[in-house]
């Protein structure tokens, strides 16, 4: 069986080997490579017994190579300018010449205010980017350690696989939706007074399967509470809000501009926290992946624009 050359050879010695075939002095060599010329003539004996040839000879203006050296070079390298520029590549991310296909999850309350525009700030910024968004479900974490989505965008998670990270983006502050005609009118209310009217819900996998999150709150204080409708779907909750005296727990993300015939109310309460984090998940294999970063900034400003 002859040698694999490959995983034998210490892959430094062909960069050594590179620049003694471009400089043809050990010197000059040393200088590019910033080790000392002594360490240039070690690596090149390792080079010479690696490949059982004198590789380079000392002449009178340095040193020339030999046919072994000549045909090596041929072969490594256009391949090690190949690895140079893809390294390269890396480092230079450029999101206006990028040319891939990825999936992107949102959860519900995220879907209903940024799909839309951070569709379109990708498509200026990233015109050859092509980006699938979905609904954030019970298969989420799993499609993300998979590979099948690169990254998600929900609420905290109390429990998830020590290899997703989870990186805030920005901190939400709780509200209510209803309709511009409901009974209650003014600008914030307690918990007591929304006791008194059902409850629409986001159903959120992870977050609020169970139970919604405003009746956990209304549990805790012995509050009376009605669950009247749940839906994945923002848009079904928005219609139920138009047709009912329904409240929506929601956020200061709700895009409430959008939707003259409902307005804001504030919790007035201390009894519970009404800030919480909205964070982005993906796995630890992309923590360093400039798609992923540049995806993460791009998603955070978006929602601190959503915020203001």
């Amino acid at each position: 069986m002859s040698k694999d050359i490959f995983n034998t050879i210490d892959l430094n010695l062909l960069r050594v080997f590179l620049v003694l075939f471009q400089e043809k002095n050990t010197r000059k060599a040393a200088e590019r490579l910033y080790v000392t010329q002594p360490a240039v003539s070690q690596n090149l004996k390792k080079l010479r017994h690696f490949f059982n040839d004198e590789l380079f000879i000392k002449v009178p203006e340095g040193l020339q190579p030999t046919s072994k050296a000549e045909e090596l070079a041929a072969k490594i390298i256009p391949a090690l300018n190949d690895l140079q520029s893809s390294l390269n590549e890396l480092e230079a991310f450029e999101p206006l010449t990028l040319k891939k296909k990825i999936r992107i999850a949102f959860a519900p309350q995220v879907m209903i205010r940024l799909s839309g525009t951070f569709i379109l700030e990708l498509r200026e910024k990233a015109p050859f980017l092509e980006v699938e968004v979905v609904n954030w479900t019970s298969s989420t974490i799993t499609d993300i350690e998979s590979g099948q989505l690169l990254m998600g965008i929900s609420y905290g998670l109390d429990v998830k696989p020590k290899h997703i990270r989870e990186q805030k983006l920005v901190d939400l502050t709780g509200c209510c939706a209803v309709r511009k005609d409901h009974p209650i009118q003014s600008k914030s209310a307690t918990p007591n007074e929304f006791s008194k009217y059902e409850l629409a819900s986001l159903f959120i996998p992870g977050w609020s399967e169970d139970l919604p999150v405003a009746a956990k709150k209304m549990k805790e204080l012995s509050l009376p509470y009605k669950v009247g409708f749940r839906s994945a779907y923002p848009m079904a909750i928005v219609d139920v809000l138009h047709k009912s005296d329904m409240f929506f727990a929601t956020s200061n993300l709700f895009p409430f501009s959008s939707y003259p015939s409902l307005r804001r109310i504030d919790i007035d309460t201390q009894d519970f926290e009404l800030t919480y984090s909205l964070n982005s998940f993906f796995h630890q294999r992309n923590g360093n992946d400039p798609l992923t970063l540049w995806l993460n900034s791009l998603v955070k400003e978006e929602l601190e624009l959503a915020i203001q």
